[in-house]
């Protein structure tokens, strides 16, 4: 593998979510049925940094939930010690507009799990779809709705989110394979 490069700094990962923000308020007029929910891990950090920034903007705290959805994948029998992580969603999605949030959209298929947790959850009015990167590669007909940056990439590079939360610094990197 060559050296990572940068596709964004903290100051970039910042502006991206100050921007999902605004435009998630745009498209819910109103903030009383809107809830976020991370996809663990990293999403669940995006969506808290989110619901900062909503509540900022709509002057009014907004919930935030953690879904994990290994249990809901389609190569769960791929792996060999799946790796748990804790669903907290300690409120009703149920009439909600739920905003999943993901660090990167790549096949779609965790999303897809994600949608299908969520069912076990309740039956939100609508499902909206926030990321922070954007790579390409759908495998399924999944797009999002909000997106904090679309990098093209090919199929053997590596997209890494480090998180403040999780590695003490944020950064979004791309690691091209050596052929």
């Amino acid at each position: 593998m060559s050296q990572p490069s940068i596709i964004l700094s903290a100051a970039a990962i910042h502006r991206a979510l100050t921007r999902i923000a605004h435009e998630i308020a745009e498209r819910n007029e109103t903030n009383h049925h809107v809830a976020l929910v991370g996809i663990q891990r990293g999403g669940v950090f995006l969506a808290q940094r989110l619901a900062e920034l909503l509540h900022g903007i709509w002057g009014t705290a907004i919930p935030v939930g953690a879904l994990d959805v290994t249990m809901h994948r389609d190569d769960l029998d791929q792996r060999l010690v799946p790796h748990v992580h804790p669903t907290s969603v300690p409120f009703d999605i149920t009439g909600k507009t739920v905003v999943l949030v993901d660090d990167v959209l790549f096949s779609g298929r965790t999303v897809r799990a994600a949608l299908d947790a969520l069912n076990d959850l309740g039956r939100p009015r609508c499902v909206q779809l926030a990321v922070l990167v954007d790579r390409g590669h759908r495998e399924l007909p999944i797009k999002a709705d909000f997106v904090g940056k679309n990098v093209p990439t090919a199929l053997k590079e590596t997209i890494s989110v480090s998180l403040k939360e999780m590695s003490g610094e944020d950064v979004v990197t791309l690691e091209k394979s050596g052929e």
